[in-house]
């Protein structure tokens, strides 16, 4: 099984910043892609960035320029660097991996964590 587990989530006013990690655990041989999602009250689940293992990103039209993804490969560990946050980025955060179980299988599984919570208000 793979644990991942989010943190870095909070209350910060319009135009602040946070990063948010996401930590990979568990029993894989590796973690191929990794993301953020979020999910505000009432709308659904939406993708905010994605990066493979490799590091090529792809993000969401409402946060280029202002979100970065990134990833340390050794700690299966992802990051997300928000600045310039609006009141439009309130939502429940959470980080999900591909990962392989085996180097011989090349079976992949999706995995996601709890969710973390960013609040953009003054």
């Amino acid at each position: 099984q793979v644990q991942l587990v989010e943190s870095g989530g909070g209350l910060v006013p319009p135009g602040g910043s946070l990063t948010l990690s996401c930590v990979a655990s568990g029993r894989f041989a590796w973690v191929n892609s990794m993301g953020w999602y979020r999910q505000a009250p009432g709308k659904q689940r939406e993708l905010v960035a994605t990066i493979t293992r490799g590091s090529s990103t792809n993000y969401a039209d409402s946060v280029k320029g202002r979100f970065t993804i990134s990833r340390d490969n050794p700690k299966n560990t992802v990051y997300l660097q928000m600045n310039s946050l609006k009141p439009e980025d309130t939502a429940v955060y959470l980080c999900t991996a591909r990962t392989r179980a085996t180097l011989a299988s090349a079976r992949e599984t999706d995995y996601w964590g709890q969710g973390t919570q960013v609040t953009v208000s003054s």
